[in-house]
């Protein structure tokens, strides 16, 4: 998964469309609808916390975990200027290793399509159960086949912003199942000119039966797979697929509360 060094500075600006408020409380309430509205949740692949602190905002004690120091440094950031109290850890996925259990689990904005390596989103899905309560929730995101191939695909998208202009090229690489992503950012600097920041990294398609199997192997059963911002099922051109899993066998070697006692 790419570290998004440099990227991580700008990543608010280019991803301001994201309607995080809105995604925040559809993803509470499919929480709510299972059950779990309130305790530890795990923001995975956090960024630069923004979804971290909406959610601690509703109630829940966060944990953001992301590989990326440079995005946690602005999420942190965040966090002291909003006195807020999510606990950050710079960890991958894969070697998640957290203090205690947890109620429920988020990962959004596809950031599953981002691990090229299967056997990391396998390590990933058993780090979470391994640390999921039985009876905890598991909600994630995943750019759908669909967007991969007819939306993404060969393509060249183009942000214009006053301060930041981002050049977004695509590659479809059909036989390996992926896009390869290069971004060039162009950022106006404070003489009105501008200097140049490259980014690239690459997205998988992952099926849903391949996700069913990684799920099924980490203590998961499907409680429902939805078109985004909604509660009904995938259509052929849906772009994004919300997972709703829930824990269904006991974790067993850790004890509850150590996390609120290190944040006293």
């Amino acid at each position: 998964m790419a570290g998004y060094g440099s990227f991580s500075y700008y990543y608010d600006k280019l991803t301001d469309n994201a309607e995080y408020s809105r995604r925040c409380d559809y993803i509470t309430d499919l929480l709510a609808e299972n059950s779990v509205s309130e305790g530890i949740l795990l923001d995975l692949a956090c960024g630069t916390g923004t979804m971290s602190q909406l959610f601690s905002e509703k109630g829940f004690d966060v944990i953001g975990v992301d590989a990326s120091e440079e995005m946690l440094s602005i999420a942190m950031e965040k966090n002291f200027e909003q006195e807020g109290n999510v606990l950050y850890l710079c960890q991958d996925m894969a070697e998640l290793d957290l203090y205690g259990t947890i109620n429920c689990a988020v990962c959004t904005l596809d950031s599953i399509n981002h691990v090229t390596d299967e056997e990391k989103v396998k390590a990933a899905f058993k780090k979470v159960g391994l640390f999921m309560e039985k009876g905890g929730v598991f909600v994630f995101d995943v750019n759908t086949e669909y967007k991969h191939r007819s939306v993404l695909a060969d393509n060249t998208f183009v942000y214009d912003m006053d301060d930041v202009y981002c050049v977004w090229q695509n590659t479809l690489e059909k036989e390996s199942a992926r896009v390869h992503i290069e971004l060039d950012i162009f950022v106006k600097d404070d003489d009105d000119s501008y200097f140049r920041v490259e980014e690239e990294f690459d997205e998988v398609i992952y099926s849903h039966e391949e996700l069913e199997a990684y799920l099924k192997k980490a203590g998961f059963e499907i409680v429902g797979v939805y078109d985004e911002f909604t509660k009904t099922p995938l259509k052929p051109d849906s772009q994004r697929a919300v997972y709703v899993c829930k824990k269904v066998k006991q974790t067993n070697g850790f004890f509850k509360g150590i996390i609120d006692k290190i944040k006293k």
